[in-house]
């Protein structure tokens, strides 16, 4: 395999997609990293995670994206101590990113629960009263071009739509007014393409630029940013962050700037890795093929640290 001639190691964070206590329970409670992580952030955050998140309904309730933030921070440290996993660079995909400035040193982890949970919560402040009509609309098997011209015609219909995540060469998010739904759906359908799902919150588009705001004057204001130990790569435009300021800029930007997976797959090409470890619950960018493609692909998600394992086994 071409990957082959590029021994580098990229740790991957990737995105949030539905957390539900029933997937991941089980190894907050019995993993030994978890159970560390989440005892530090209980004394952090001033209640239990653990019964917050099985209480609270929601995919993407504060409580739940705490505890996505722990439970890849500690696949992460899983993959290094079991599978022996080392990593010359750290990348996040979309939520990702607050984890991987996590890892890389940049943010001590209590701090990064802190801002995890108070982005949550402005967030959800913030949409109650912006953009109430707003989702982020998935869709895959559907050619750039033809994209482009069916968000074009929209445009031509008076009507506001943005691309907020290009996943793959043929996988795209668009947030866009949520009665166009529909009207989207029939244009995928007629490109041969298939819709997957619409989230709510919305997220990565221009519009947003008052709660990029708010997290920068609210949130972000309260912490002390520190250079990575390990360089990042931004997931909006393949930028190698190596400084504090450029790490908090990046962060800031993910709420306005789409993500772009593919210029991450060339970035991390170009800097020679040709492995990366996907820390986390994930079904989307360990999969996919841009990454499939190009990396020999490490899944360390919750499953697969639980399965007892030889000591010295390596990765699987």
């Amino acid at each position: 395999m071409e990957s082959a001639t590029r021994p580098g190691t990229a740790m991957v964070f990737p995105g949030m997609g539905p957390a539900r206590f029933a997937d991941v329970g089980k190894f907050m409670l019995l993993n030994p990293q978890a159970r560390r992580l989440v005892a530090a952030a209980d004394a952090r955050l001033g209640y239990s995670l653990v019964d917050r998140f099985r209480e609270t309904p929601g995919d993407y309730s504060e409580y739940a994206q705490v505890a996505f933030l722990v439970n890849c921070l500690a696949l992460a440290e899983w993959a290094e101590r079991e599978l022996g996993v080392t990593p010359e660079v750290c990348v996040g995909a979309s939520f990702g990113v607050k984890t991987a400035i996590a890892h890389a040193g940049a943010l001590p982890f209590e701090d990064a629960v802190w801002m995890t949970a108070a982005l949550a919560r402005r967030m959800d402040e913030y949409f109650a009263t912006e953009h109430q009509d707003v989702v982020t609309h998935s869709f895959v098997r559907t050619p750039g071009e033809r994209v482009s011209e069916a968000l074009e015609e929209l445009r031509g219909r008076g009507e506001w739509c943005d691309v907020s995540c290009h996943v793959d060469h043929d996988f795209y998010m668009v947030t866009l007014r949520e009665r166009n739904v529909e009207w989207l759906d029939r244009k995928v359908r007629a490109m041969g393409g298939l819709t997957l799902y619409t989230m709510r919150p919305p997220m990565h588009s221009p519009a947003f630029e008052g709660l990029r705001r708010a997290a920068e004057e609210e949130v972000l204001a309260e912490l002390d940013f520190a250079d990575p130990t390990l360089p990042l790569v931004a997931d909006h435009d393949g930028r190698v962050v190596r400084s504090a300021e450029e790490v908090r800029a990046m962060l800031l930007d993910g709420f306005v700037r789409p993500l772009r997976w593919p210029t991450v797959v060339a970035a991390l090409r170009d800097l020679g890795i040709g492995t990366v470890c996907v820390a986390g619950q994930d079904s989307l960018f360990s999969r996919v093929a841009c990454t499939r493609e190009n990396f020999e692909v490490v899944a360390a998600g919750p499953q697969l640290a639980l399965r007892p394992r030889r000591r010295g086994a390596g990765v699987p």
